[in-house]
């Protein structure tokens, strides 16, 4: 059976430096695949280019066996593969609630036609979309928020709203780009905690770029090495952690 994600040969240069040098990877569904390296290994450019936010220059991107290498960043979100960013966004001037609200599909406002002549349909929606925002806040703690703006909160708890927003798109794989950069202890463990839960409460497959190796060999099924643009490793972690080429690539320069 064929991997939710699979990449293969991808290569992207800047100014003639190969950043991503033919690097192939599979994310199975219903795991939590954690993608490590030293800075500078290429991670963040492979993520950007899954994502859509980059073209790779050769090699095939695919989600659920379709091409989405070519795609443009909204469209591979619409098939179901959504991500995170090292820096948390939102949008600063809209409640907690609204930053949510927007995130979820079939929005009703998106047609013109329906809201004309589907009135009811259209409210019926809103009302169901503005009730699972609610619980989605609720969910990650953030509920006693929904109605202050974006811009009043903690870096910790920007990310917080980062998890609710990927969950009110539905996704079926989500690409979460060092969720635990900047982040203080307490929220630390609250975002770890909605790491695991993607994958067991809501079936949600994560892959997972992250420099902190105790919550990667903590909570990951399988670990992707990356040095110098290419894969150099991949299994579970504890095979992948004796590895004697990550531990001269990566692990050795940790200890």
């Amino acid at each position: 059976m064929s991997a939710l994600l699979e990449v293969r040969d991808v290569v992207r240069s800047f100014g003639g430096v190969r950043a991503v040098d033919g690097a192939s990877l599979d994310v199975e569904a219903a795991s939590i695949t954690s993608l490590i390296g030293p800075n500078g290994a290429g991670k963040s450019t492979l993520f950007n280019i899954v994502s859509g936010f980059l073209r790779a220059e050769a090699g095939t991107v695919s989600l659920e066996g379709r091409r989405i290498d070519r795609l443009p960043p909204h469209r591979i979100a619409r098939a179901g593969l959504v991500r995170t960013f090292q820096t948390a966004r939102a949008l600063a001037r809209m409640t907690v609630l609204d930053n949510v609200v927007l995130a979820a599909p079939r929005q009703p406002g998106e047609r013109l036609v329906r809201n004309v002549v589907g009135g009811r349909a259209t409210r019926r929606r809103e009302q169901e979309v503005r009730v699972r925002a609610h619980e989605l806040l609720e969910l990650v703690r953030l509920d006693g928020h929904a109605h202050a703006l974006a811009a009043t909160l903690s870096g910790g708890q920007r990310k917080l709203l980062d998890f609710a927003r990927v969950l009110m798109t539905e996704p079926r794989l989500v690409l979460l780009d060092e969720p635990m950069a900047g982040v203080n202890p307490v929220l630390r463990g609250e975002l770890l905690e909605h790491v695991v839960s993607l994958r067991e409460e809501h079936g949600v497959t994560v892959l997972l770029v992250e420099h902190d190796l105790e919550v990667v060999m903590g909570v990951s099924d399988r670990v992707v090495v990356m040095s110098n643009g290419a894969v150099i490793a991949s299994g579970p972690p504890d095979g992948v952690r004796s590895d004697a080429r990550v531990v001269d690539a990566y692990l050795g320069v940790e200890e």
